[in-house]
């Protein structure tokens, strides 16, 4: 699937049971934007994981960090709307031993990473919701 906002081909992946619920939809995978980080829910996600350093290498490569991460990124241009999901996210990612805002901090920077979103004024707004 490509993207809608960009072109670039996304990359699908399952959300866990106990994440689905920070995930818009009832949807059981999400699909992510390599370019402009645009999260999709997707009713038929693959059984394995991408290779989630296809965005940026600053991105987790293990699935119990890079899953919720790509759901805290794709959720980031609604910080009003998804405060609660976000943080909830945000913690889960730091359970896994990834710090998310270092992780802002190198996306908003890395090369062929093109969000809509600035990242940078949302990794000040999130760092006071931890």
């Amino acid at each position: 699937m490509d993207c809608p906002e960009c072109g670039t081909r996304m990359l699908a992946f399952a959300v866990p049971a106990d994440l689905r619920e920070y995930l818009p939809g009832d949807e059981p995978g999400a699909t992510i934007c390599p370019r402009c980080l645009e999260l999709r829910p997707v009713t038929d996600p693959p059984e394995e994981s991408p290779d989630f350093r296809q965005i940026a290498d600053a991105f987790p490569a293990e699935s119990e960090a890079a899953i919720p991460m790509a759901l805290v990124v794709g959720l980031l241009s609604s910080l009003a709307i998804y405060r609660q999901e976000i943080s909830a996210l945000l913690v889960n990612v730091e359970r896994a031993g990834v710090d998310p805002l270092l992780v802002i901090d190198r996306l908003s920077i890395a090369d062929g990473v093109e969000p809509s979103v600035d990242l940078q004024g949302r990794r000040r707004q999130l760092e006071q919701l931890l």
